[in-house]
């Protein structure tokens, strides 16, 4: 029996904490910040002792293991002090995957991880396997693990997850691109971040399959850390030939292809992220038959490129989860039509130089929705003819509107984090939808 100790009550940490106690380990849950009453209301009905507003150091250092919720920065003043005495910190993932013999498809990425998870979570689930969805998408692998008997889980998997993965060792690991993303994490380097994306091969056997974008100039220039006797299949647009070719008409499989016009989900990247999900599938033992038959039927999550509104020929996007640069470049590169870009938050380090070609030819106006939008101004300020900023959600739709005619498209699609005027990306994309609702219908 180990003294266990969970950092962090969400989700993950809250689920962690029950699969820790069903295991047979002590357990203890710290949470800095406030406990959400139904999680206290969880760990009081399952006796599993926690403190919440706070983080009791003597109690937490402690512990023989530590699981740390993937919210919860190295560079904080517990973390070092745990690793500082050299406790065993691992994340919820490597925690839970302890515990099952069901086979497991991760999936990572700086852009089109929840997508490609979600489409191919939908693909083994329409094929009749038993299937359970995780990681940072879902609920918790851990509590998936203690009450239900999937054969095959799809994970989600966040950089900031795999850099707590010691031994973790997929079936099947995607990784679709690399991008910068959350430098501030990684001391402003994005080598850190590469490494860390790319932890999602390091124990990768021999039976395994990886699957990468192999037109990725930075998976390219990393490829060696892919462990060489894992089966390898890489996605190509043309002319290049791999085990998914990209063409502008079609997705090339060695089974068949795909026609891009018809697909659920449009636009390049999203191409790509077929491809990974389709190839993940394929891995698996899915059918070409089964996953003609049900591609067409997958719905994309919220707050990726959603339409949620039309008002006067005008369409309303909201593109929220587009927290960093590239997936704004991907944004504006799914549409032809004249584009008011709604863009803001909390920067991450952002290089905003990358939009600029995309912003000079397919953006007719810039609305900034920050509490500090001062970065953006110096970019952006002077490269597009309409540009305001303002701290108000609702300002910044209705001046999106004052400019828009018949045709265009408002697009929400921030490049930043939410947290200077929201809970999180959700909270973000759902308030941009009701006040859309609100502005078109009244209502």
């Amino acid at each position: 029996m180990a003294q266990i100790v969970i950092l962090g009550g969400g989700e993950s940490g809250v689920g962690a904490a029950r699969l820790a106690q069903a295991k047979g380990h002590q357990v203890f849950l710290s949470d800095q910040g406030e406990l959400k009453a139904a999680y206290q209301y969880e760990l009081n009905e399952y006796q599993i002792p926690f403190e919440t507003g706070q983080h009791t150091l003597e109690r937490i250092l402690a512990a023989d293991e530590i699981i740390i919720s993937p919210g919860i920065p190295e560079k904080s003043e517990i973390v070092q002090a745990i690793k500082k005495k050299g406790i065993s910190l691992i994340s919820e993932i490597e925690f839970a995957a302890r515990y099952t013999d069901a086979k497991l498809i991760a999936i990572t990425g700086s852009n089109g991880k929840t997508t490609t998870t979600l489409l191919t979570y939908h693909l083994l689930k329409e094929a009749g396997y038993q299937v359970g969805l995780a990681g940072n998408i879902g609920h918790s692998f851990a509590k998936q693990v203690m009450e239900q008997s999937f054969d095959w889980y799809v994970l989600e998997i966040s950089s900031f997850q795999l850099d707590r993965c010691f031994e973790f060792s997929p079936d099947i690991a995607v990784l679709v691109n690399i991008t910068p993303d959350h430098l501030d994490r990684y001391d402003y380097k994005f080598e850190n971040y590469i490494h860390s994306k790319f932890r999602i091969f390091q124990n990768a056997k021999a039976a395994n399959t990886c699957i990468y974008w192999g037109d990725d100039e930075v998976i390219q220039q990393y490829k060696s850390l892919i462990p060489s006797h894992t089966q390898i299949q890489e996605i190509h647009f043309s002319p290049a030939q791999g085990s998914a070719t990209i063409t502008e008409e079609k997705i090339i499989f060695e089974d068949g292809s795909i026609q891009r016009a018809t697909a659920p989900i449009q636009g390049p990247h999203n191409a790509m992220n077929m491809s990974a999900a389709i190839l993940a599938a394929k891995s698996a033992g899915v059918s070409w038959d089964s996953i003609v038959k049900h591609l067409p039927s997958f719905q994309n999550a919220p707050h990726r490129l959603e339409p949620c509104g039309n008002w006067q020929g005008v369409q309303f996007i909201n593109d929220s989860k587009a927290t960093n640069v590239d997936a704004v470049y991907y944004a504006l590169n799914s549409f032809t039509k004249p584009i008011i870009l709604i863009i803001g938050g909390v920067d991450k380090g952002n290089d905003y130089s990358v939009l600029d070609e995309l912003v000079k030819n397919r953006v007719k106006g810039i609305v900034c929705l920050g509490t500090d939008n001062s970065k953006l101004e110096t970019h952006f300020g002077k490269s597009v003819a309409l540009f305001a900023q303002t701290n108000q959600l609702e300002n910044a739709i209705k001046q999106a509107m004052d400019w828009a005619k018949s045709g265009d498209i408002i697009l929400l699609s921030p490049a930043c984090a939410s947290f200077d005027l929201f809970k999180n990306y959700e909270d973000r994309g759902d308030q941009f939808k009701a006040t859309v609702k609100h502005l078109i219908h009244g209502n």
